[in-house]
């Protein structure tokens, strides 16, 4: 079992949460001299893009203009991080 953990306060508008992750998982994911808060923020914005995409692409009731648009301005933003499109790191396209 891994005891060595690293966690991470996520501040919002009206909240706050914590995180707490495996400190191995962190440095197989890191790349280079990527800060553990990094990949962090690279983990979170992967996962808010796949939720959207999967909204929009794949849920019932998902296709609507409100959610293509937060789909538009959530992979805006993905391409902004990676340097690269959803489709591109992921390997699927619509």
């Amino acid at each position: 079992m891994v005891d060595d953990t690293v966690t991470f306060r996520v501040e919002g508008e009206t909240a706050d949460d914590e995180v707490t992750i495996p400190a191995e998982m962190l440095d197989m994911l890191r790349e280079g001299d990527e800060s553990d808060a990094e990949i962090v923020g690279d983990l979170a914005l992967f996962s808010c893009a796949q939720r959207i995409h999967a909204t929009v692409h794949h849920a019932e009731g998902g296709d609507t203009e409100r959610y293509r648009d937060v789909e538009a301005a959530t992979m805006e933003l993905f391409e902004e991080r990676f340097g690269a499109s959803y489709a591109e790191l992921t390997g699927h396209q619509h």
